[in-house]
């Protein structure tokens, strides 16, 4: 294990961190607020993270093993100095409930143990939206981004953070690919924030609102999330970016680079607004009932698959009330996710479309014996590999969700609260059914069942095989 090599990067991640909140520090003068929340925290972060850097490493490259270590290692550092804030503010219960809040935040899931969120200082609520912004594309796309190349150790991590079966770069050099990441990034959030001030809104709430979206997080300043402006022109614009967003970046970096045929004939692309449309027609036949018109069924439709199917989690209506059909496609949505790629949650569609292939070659071959079994997306051959990853990735995402319903029923909640919020927190979404509905919070978890939540979020995130290694034994013996 290159101890120094993690222990470094661990280091410049958090220099990276403390840098992120200066953005809520100029909140605080903006608004007259005390900056003391912030301030101890960037004291802390630069003083270990300056120690970190300088450690001595006498290997500069990873193993796999290594990666996957460090990328799980700083997301927990990130979490838990993430969690200061809230904790300085005075307004969270308890320390674990400070840490439930920053790491829903981070891994875009967008979970709060909040029951009232209006009277947070705008620096607080400005932090818990844009920790959504640094996690949904990855603080170490980000860290590729603005230091110095790491050669095989970035690609080592990109591996371990980037979401989705397969991670491609944009151009040759890793490096450049994360600047190009996050110049679509940032440009898609700023013009989302801008279309949303054309609707009507003020800065602040534009921005922690298109942080949310961009991140695929769901965190808002009002305690009604995006139901609380009554505008169909915002559920408009937000349900349209949440889609955007929930799409493989690469994607979009081929429109731009004006290759757009190569979109078109993109199949994960063709199943997911395939799956989305779909949704959507059920939906708006099966709740038209609820609404004045036609016209309010389709976009509320819209809206809800979309915040769904891209794991964001606002909400405008409350879907604890719909009908069973609706809310078991929900379910479904929410197990299936966004595109790989994206900065979405869930097992992602690429991998479901995977999945069903190789159940499909699998019955063929039962069927005749003496045919090859061969699984293909975009008309080329799926490594064996991959598929193999794929199977595995599904087993381990049902059973860490089996196991941690198990778990979590301690508490003795019905099995649709139960059940939701564990698969709401590994599939980074937020809110469930029943008590976790789009009207609820977390906060009548115990405190044990928040940190089995909180691992649920990361292992979510991380996309689960990070997270295994790292509380895996063997991988901290020697080789």
């Amino acid at each position: 294990m290159n101890y120094g090599l993690i222990l470094k990067t661990t280091g410049n991640v958090m220099i990276l961190e403390a840098a992120a909140m200066l953005p809520s520090l100029l909140c605080c003068a903006i608004y007259g607020e005390s900056a003391a929340p912030f301030l101890l925290p960037v004291v802390l972060l630069l003083a270990a993270g300056s120690a970190l850097s300088r450690t001595k490493n006498h290997v500069d490259h990873f193993f796999s093993r290594d990666a996957f270590v460090c990328v799980c290692l700083i997301w927990f550092v990130l979490s838990f100095f993430g969690a200061f804030p809230f904790l300085l503010s005075g307004r969270f219960p308890s320390f674990i409930d400070c840490l439930f809040e920053s790491i829903s935040g981070f891994t875009t899931t967008g979970a709060s143990i909040l029951t009232e969120v209006e009277s947070l200082p705008k620096s607080i609520l400005f932090w818990r939206s844009f920790t959504h912004f640094i996690g949904g594309m990855g603080i170490l796309v980000l860290a590729n981004a603005l230091l110095p190349s790491g050669g095989n150790r970035s690609q080592h991590l990109m591996r371990a953070e980037v979401p989705g079966p397969t991670s491609d770069k944009l151009v040759p050099k890793l490096s450049q690919s994360s600047k190009l990441l996050y110049l679509i990034y940032s440009g898609m959030t700023v013009t989302e924030a801008i279309a949303l001030l054309l609707c009507g809104l003020d800065l602040f709430d534009a921005l922690t609102l298109a942080f949310g979206t961009a991140g695929t997080g769901g965190f808002a300043a009002t305690n009604a999330s995006v139901g609380a402006y009554g505008s169909p022109a915002v559920e408009w614009v937000i349900g349209i970016f949440m889609l955007l967003f929930s799409i493989n970046f690469t994607l979009h970096f081929l429109i731009l680079t004006g290759k757009a045929k190569k979109v078109v004939k993109n199949e994960e692309l063709h199943w997911y607004l395939l799956i989305f449309a779909g949704a959507m027609v059920i939906m708006t036949a099966n709740t038209a009932s609820y609404f004045d018109t036609l016209g309010d069924a389709i976009r509320s439709s819209f809206f809800n698959v979309a915040t769904i199917i891209s794991t964001t989690g606002y909400g405008i209506t409350d879907t604890n009330l719909w009908p069973q059909l609706s809310k078991t496609v929900i379910v479904l949505l929410m197990a299936m996710g966004a595109m790989a790629g994206s900065t979405g949650g869930g097992m992602k569609c690429s991998r479901i479309v995977m999945l069903f292939k190789s159940v499909a070659q699998e019955l063929k071959q039962i069927i005749h014996p003496n045919s090859v079994k061969i699984v293909r997306m975009d008309g080329k051959r799926v490594e064996d590999g991959t598929v193999t990853s794929v199977l595995r990735f599904f087993g381990a995402y049902v059973l860490i969700t089996f196991f941690s319903t198990l778990i979590i029923s301690v508490d003795g909640h019905d099995l649709e609260t139960t059940f939701t919020a564990v698969l709401s927190a590994i599939s980074n979404i937020g809110p469930g059914f029943g008590l976790v509905g789009a009207t609820g919070n977390f906060a009548f978890f115990s405190g044990f069942s928040k940190c089995v939540l909180s691992l649920c979020m990361i292992a979510g995130r991380l996309e689960v095989f990070p997270v295994l290694i790292f509380f895996f034994p063997a991988t901290w013996k020697k080789a």
